[in-house]
């Protein structure tokens, strides 16, 4: 990782080496966990990057209560929205996540490994990506991988980007010239404006098309 400066003292910004642009700088973050892939996974889910550690609820993808992905899974295969939260803790169940999504094939990851927040919040808006997901790499640990899935428009560009397709419009895909599926669909967050049970239409589609539904 870059080292980033800091100031140990109101002054040292003016120190040699350690400019008023450096010292003002967001810090750069790295991602916090590798790749989720389950054995025989068949399609990867891409989102952004993680909030905050304050927002998690778990130390796994889509941590933040507030966030609605495990909902829409728990609604998809379970058939209830709340079925992987554990409103006594008010956090997610963690082990019944990963044994659905080990049984379904689904693996996880983000799109960005190094990014800095611009404006010190979750929005992807204000998200600058200094070092985007080895795609390629990964991939080549999932051979029984159809279609890599984002979550949210950002998401959406970077893959488009490390595959050489156009985004796709929102519950569609393209396909890579390796045969790849590239699908978008809504972002999980509530900031975006589409109820869940409209979000989880664009899930169940997807699912069904890969026989995972």
């Amino acid at each position: 990782m870059d080292s980033i400066p800091t100031r140990k003292a109101a002054g040292a910004a003016g120190a040699v080496g350690i400019s008023d642009a450096d010292a003002a700088a967001p810090a750069v973050e790295s991602h916090p966990w590798e790749p989720f892939v389950p054995e025989g996974a068949r399609v990867l889910i891409a989102g952004t990057f993680p909030p905050d550690r304050k927002r998690w609820s778990v130390d796994f993808y889509y941590p933040n209560p507030g966030n609605d992905f495990w909902r829409i899974m728990g609604l998809l295969f379970l058939g209830d929205r709340n079925a992987l939260f554990d409103s006594v803790a008010g956090s997610w169940r963690l082990d019944r996540i990963k044994a659905l999504m080990s049984e379904k094939g689904i693996a996880l990851t983000d799109t960005a490994r190094r990014v800095r927040r611009l404006r010190g919040n979750a929005s992807d808006k204000f998200l600058e990506i200094l070092e985007p997901l080895a795609l390629d790499r990964l991939l080549e640990t999932m051979p029984d991988c159809r279609a890599v899935v984002t979550t949210g428009e950002k998401a959406a560009s970077v893959i488009a980007g490390l595959t050489g397709t156009e985004v796709p419009a929102m519950g569609a895909m393209t396909v890579a010239s390796t045969g790849l599926e590239i699908w978008r669909m809504p972002s999980s967050s509530r900031a975006y404006p589409l109820k869940l049970e409209r979000k989880a239409e664009y899930y169940a589609g997807l699912f069904r098309h890969l026989d995972i539904l």
